[in-house]
């Protein structure tokens, strides 16, 4: 029997619903690109909520970028609603999308919502091991019909130039003091990369975040994700919590120091990027600075 994807008409309108966070939203990109490649045909529209709707902006494989509303599931005329959120509300939006086909995984509570049930991705992949965030969400394609490829990189674009000196991106902050290195490292590894290794680190934070630790260095506060995107696009480094911004640097290929407490790397270390995972379940402020330099002079070749 042909896949759900081979049944799709040409010119089917296919709705993903993403809604949050900026980590899951960068790690989506993958699994649109694989679908968007294998039928270029199909107009692939992402619910997503605002502030993070910039993450898409630019994709090729995008055709509409879609606030998170009832008119909007109803109004789309979708043929396929794929749920990648699984809450109560990517719920309702996938059941009012009335596409024919509503697929979602089998962990999804509200499974009455869905008349396609995504395996585990293990099952899938036919692996049975820890699976990274890009791997399960990209199985999802393959469970539909998509051919079996490599998942690759994920996908962000920067509307304009990266700026002409290359940076070190440093994000000292995170969703959860859980997931924070302190500041004061964080200080310690900036003044170090500036005064030690010649090179500008530029500190980022969302809206509302303090940084007026970092005062003697360049930030770039509460900005557009535009234009993190164009900061992150001519980076030659990143250092930082686990978090969205991390994934944003491996999307451009930028070499990646993260920080992780109790996640766990397999499932959430940047992918497709060189990198460093800086793994300390006990806790954070466990980890020294010499740790983490350790961590720095390794992707920059560097052995000292």
């Amino acid at each position: 029997m042909p896949s759900i994807v081979e049944r799709l008409p040409s010119g089917a309108r296919v709705l993903v619903v993403r809604l949050r966070s900026l980590g899951d939203c960068v790690l989506t990109t993958p699994a649109l690109h694989l679908l968007h490649a294998h039928r270029p045909d199909l107009e692939i529209g992402v619910v997503v909520e605002g502030r993070f709707a910039q993450i898409f902006e630019g994709n090729p494989a995008v055709a509409a970028i879609l606030p998170p509303s009832r008119k909007t599931a109803l109004g789309y005329g979708a043929k396929l609603a794929v749920n990648f959120h699984g809450g109560s509300r990517s719920a309702l939006l996938t059941a009012l999308s009335l596409a024919r086909w509503r697929a979602g995984f089998g962990h999804y509570r509200r499974q009455w919502v869905y008349n396609l049930c995504i395996p585990r991705a293990q099952e899938i992949l036919g692996e049975e091991r820890t699976v990274h965030t890009a791997e399960h969400l990209a199985s999802a394609m393959f469970y539909l019909g998509v051919p079996r490829a490599e998942i690759p990189r994920a996908q962000l674009f920067a509307d304009q130039h990266a700026p002409l000196r290359p940076c070190v991106v440093i994000h000292p902050l995170a969703s959860a003091e859980a997931k924070a290195w302190p500041a004061s490292r964080f200080l310690a590894i900036a003044r170090w990369l500036r005064d030690e290794r010649g090179l500008q680190p530029v500190v980022i934070g969302g809206p509302g975040e303090d940084l007026s630790a970092f005062a003697e260095f360049d930030q770039l506060a509460g900005a557009p994700l535009n234009d993190v995107k164009r900061l992150m696009s001519g980076a030659s480094l990143f250092v930082g919590n686990d978090s969205g911004p991390a994934h944003m640097a491996a999307a451009f290929g930028v070499p990646v120091v993260a920080l992780y407490g109790s996640s766990d790397p397999v499932i959430w270390a940047p992918w497709r990027t060189r990198g460093e995972a800086v793994s300390a379940p006990e806790g954070l402020p466990t980890v020294s600075v010499d740790r983490v330099r350790g961590a720095v002079q390794r992707l920059l070749g560097d052995p000292r």
